[in-house]
C-alpha cells in the first residue's frame, strides 16, 4: 500500500446499535441526521457514512429503518448542502433481511457504500446491565438481547448479491468493513472470484466490537501488516475503533499512514466520561489530532480521486 498523502476522515452519523437512551444527542429524525450529516461534513469529514432510523412510531422510535423513503428524507439534503462522499449501511440493523438491508442503497445508487466482509457473533446483550435503568423504549434492550441468540450474518450468497447490484449494477464502490482477520481473507477470495471490479481496495477494519477483535494496538498493526500483503498498491486502509478505543485506533492507523473514521455510530464519547454532543464534535477532535500528527486531512474530491468513486452527479437523490 503507498503511503497516502492525505488521511480520510469517515464520519458515521447514527448507525443501528446504540439506542436513544443511551445517549440525547444521537440523531434519529430525517432532520437530526443531515444537520449531523452536514455539520460533520463541514468539520471536515470528506465521507458521511448514514443509516435510517424510524422516527414517526413513539413504540418504536429511533429502531432501525430500512425503507427507501426514510433515506430520501435526508439524503438530497445532505447532498445539496456538502459536497461529502455518502456512504450508505447494506448491514441494516437487527431483524433485517437481505432485501431489505438493499433497499435503501438500491434506491439512492450512492458513490459508496459499505460491505461485510463475513458474519460476526456481535455481542452486545453483555451491556444489557448499563442499558436497561436508561432505556426509553422497552425495543431498546430486546434489541440488546437479541443478539445473544442472532449473529450478524453475511454469507457468501449475500456478498456476491451485494457485490452484484450495487458494484457492477449501480457503479457503487465499497467500504468493505473486517471485524476479524479472516475477513481480509475473505475480502481477497472475493476478489480473485472477479466478483469486484479493478481499483482501489477500501477496508475499514473495526475494532471494540464485542464479538470482533478487541481493540488491542498489537491487532491494529498486525491487520495493517496482513492487508498489505493480500492487496498491495491497491489497498486504501481505514481503522474505527469502538467505544473508548475510537481515538487511539484513529492515532495510531494514521501514524502507519491510515485513513480514519469517527461517529456517534461507534461511539457516544468524547472522551472518558464526557458525551460527544454531535458528530461534528468527534470530527474536529480527530482533525487535531491529525494536524498534531502533521498529517493533511484529505478533501472530498481528494478522496474520490484516491478511491475511484463515480462522482456526486451520478447517484440515485
Amino acid at each position: 500500500m503507498r503511503k497516502p498523502k492525505k488521511a480520510i476522515i469517515t464520519c458515521a452519523i447514527t448507525g443501528s446499535l446504540h439506542t436513544p437512551g443511551m445517549s440525547p444527542y444521537l440523531p434519529i429524525t430525517p432532520d437530526q441526521i443531515a444537520d449531523e450529516a452536514i455539520k460533520a461534513a463541514d468539520a471536515g469529514a470528506a465521507i458521511i457514512h448514514l443509516h435510517a432510523r424510524r422516527y414517526q412510531n413513539d413504540e418504536f422510535y429511533g429502531y432501525p429503518d430500512w425503507r427507501p423513503e426514510t433515506y430520501m428524507q435526508f439524503l438530497p439534503r445532505i447532498k445539496r448542502s456538502c459536497n461529502a462522499i455518502i456512504n450508505i449501511t447494506t448491514g441494516g440493523g437487527a431483524g433485517m433481511g437481505t432485501q431489505e438491508r438493499l433497499a435503501g442503497p438500491l434506491a439512492a445508487s450512492p458513490e459508496l457504500v459499505s460491505f461485510n466482509c463475513g458474519s460476526c457473533n456481535f455481542g452486545v446483550f453483555s451491556i444489557i446491565s448499563k442499558v436497561e435503568p436508561i432505556a426509553k423504549y422497552d425495543w431498546e434492550v430486546k434489541m440488546l438481547r437479541s443478539s445473544k441468540d442472532h449473529p450478524y450474518v453475511n454469507t457468501w450468497s449475500m456478498m456476491e448479491e451485494v457485490a452484484e447490484k450495487l458494484g457492477r449494477g449501480c457503479g457503487t464502490r465499497f467500504e468493505f468493513e473486517c471485524f476479524d482477520l479472516g475477513h481480509l481473507y475473505a475480502l481477497r477470495l472475493i476478489k480473485d472470484l472477479g466478483w469486484l471490479p479493478d481499483g482501489p481496495v477500501f477496508v475499514q477494519a473495526v475494532y471494540g466490537v464485542p464479538g470482533g477483535m478487541g481493540g488491542d494496538l498489537q491487532n491494529v498493526l498486525f491487520m495493517h501488516e496482513t492487508a498489505k500483503r493480500l492487496f498491495g498498491d491497491d489497498l486504501q486502509m481505514s481503522n474505527l475503533g469502538g467505544g473508548r478505543y475510537q481515538m487511539r485506533i484513529a492515532a495510531m492507523g494514521a501514524i502507519m499512514g491510515c485513513h480514519v473514521r469517527v461517529g456517534l455510530e461507534d461511539s457516544l464519547a468524547l472522551s472518558k466520561g464526557e458525551l460527544a454532543k454531535s458528530n461534528a464534535d468527534q470530527v474536529h477532535k480527530v482533525s487535531r489530532i491529525l494536524k498534531d500528527l502533521s498529517i493533511e486531512i484529505a478533501t472530498p474530491d481528494e478522496a474520490r480521486e484516491l478511491l475511484q468513486t463515480k462522482g456526486a452527479n451520478k447517484v440515485g437523490f
